[in-house]
Order: structure tokens, then C-alpha cells, then sequence
């Protein structure tokens, strides 16, 4: 099968990257979803956040361990996995085409129009990560695709057990996008977070939310934190 970068590609911006962590591709049939954990500077177009081997590894291993975790115990909420390679550190998801962000061109009113029920279903996807005790901040639209009329969860790579060590923003700002950082330093002082301490989980969970509120309906942000 035949693979090909996959870029966001939404009105009046061009073809960006999807993510900050791995390289992105899709099958030429745009049915099989790629997530390749390699720091490639062609598809990173010499923005690479993620320069570290072992940030990289790290990343690879969070991604491995947690979107299995939801395959098993959640299946429904995953697109499903075709096949892992541990050598090159790639994984394969079944998808239909392009990525929720995508499908909505990066406007919330179209959310409702691809999808009706995204709120509730994106609800019980987050109810099912805090059923097995995951904390997930790589929560932007684009880390869901649509298959069979279903939202299906993906990247991992951020995601965190709530039995770890708790981590500061600093420790992770290096794959957190420049502008995400400015929404992020616009509630520290609201929650009363400092960025180079570290900091409970539900305080994170806050943070997180409130810096998508550029991507959500604050409606549904506030669902998402009573969860």
C-alpha cells in the first residue's frame, strides 16, 4: 500500500502539519491513518519541536501503551488498530478520510453539521479515559477522526496515568505549539499555576481545557471538566 504525508488543509492557511510529535501519513485511499514516530524534517517543514531521540521514545512508548490500553478495554472508542510496527515505530488505524478538524475546516459551527451528537460522543470518550484513570491533553479536534458515524480517539503520546509523577508545564512545553503556550499563560494565574512546578492532575486537566477554548464551545468545555 501507498503512503503520503497528511497535513491539515484548512481555508485560507495551506497544507500545515497535524501534530508536533510524529510524521503524519495517509494510504492513497485515505482509509488507512498513519502515526509514525520519526522526527522528519520534510513532513516538520524545519519546525521540529520534538528533536530529542529520547523525547521521541518516550512519546513512541506513551502512544504504544495507552492507545492499546483503549483498544482493549475501550475498542469503540479507537479507530481500530490494523498493525504495529515496533522496528519503525509506526502505527496503523483504520480510518474514512480526513480527520475531524479537517472535515469541519476548523469551524466550530460545522461540528454539528459532520457530526450532531460530537458532544455527547466525545464525552463518553473522556468519561472512558477517566474509567481507567488516564489524564489525555492532546485534546484538539484534529486528535479525532469519524469512522462509521462513530468519534474515534487518537494520540496518546500525551497522555498520563493518574498514579505518575506529576509533571510541571515546563517539562513539557517542547511539544506544546508556541501559540498553545500563549492561550496556557493566559490562565496561570487564574488557576493558580506556576509554570515550572509541578502540579496535580485535575489542575492540569483545567489548564488544558481552558486553553482549547479557542476550538470548543464553552458549553461543552464545562461538560468536559465536570467529568
Amino acid at each position: 500500500m501507498e503512503y503520503e504525508y497528511y497535513y491539515n488543509d484548512l481555508p485560507g492557511q495551506g497544507l500545515t502539519r497535524n501534530n508536533l510529535i510524529y510524521t503524519s501519513l495517509i494510504s492513497k485511499d485515505k482509509n488507512v491513518f498513519v502515526k509514525w514516530y520519526y522526527n522528519d524534517t520534510g513532513y516538520h517543514q524545519g519546525k521540529n519541536q520534538v528533536i530529542e531521540p529520547l523525547l521521541m521514545d518516550e512519546k513512541w512508548e506513551r502512544e504504544l501503551k495507552y492507545i492499546t490500553k483503549m483498544a482493549n478495554f475501550f475498542p469503540e472508542h479507537v479507530p481500530k488498530i490494523l498493525d504495529i510496527d515496533m522496528k519503525n515505530r509506526k502505527i496503523f488505524l483504520q480510518v474514512e478520510g480526513k480527520d475531524f478538524w479537517n472535515l469541519a475546516e476548523g469551524q466550530i459551527p460545522n461540528y454539528y453539521k459532520i457530526l450532531p451528537d460530537w458532544q455527547d460522543q466525545m464525552l463518553d470518550i473522556i468519561k472512558a479515559h477517566k474509567q481507567l484513570s488516564l489524564h489525555k491533553y492532546s485534546m484538539h479536534p484534529s486528535s479525532y477522526f469519524i469512522v462509521s458515524g462513530k468519534l474515534k480517539s487518537i494520540n496518546y503520546f500525551f497522555t498520563y496515568s493518574k498514579f505518575e509523577k506529576n509533571i510541571s508545564i515546563s517539562q513539557v512545553q517542547s511539544h506544546i505549539h508556541v501559540n498553545r503556550q500563549e492561550k496556557i499563560k493566559k490562565y496561570l494565574e487564574f488557576l493558580n499555576i506556576d509554570w515550572n512546578k509541578s502540579q496535580p492532575w485535575s489542575k492540569m486537566d483545567m489548564l488544558c481545557w481552558h486553553a482549547f477554548q479557542d476550538c470548543y464551545d464553552k458549553s461543552f468545555i464545562d461538560k468536559a471538566l465536570s467529568v
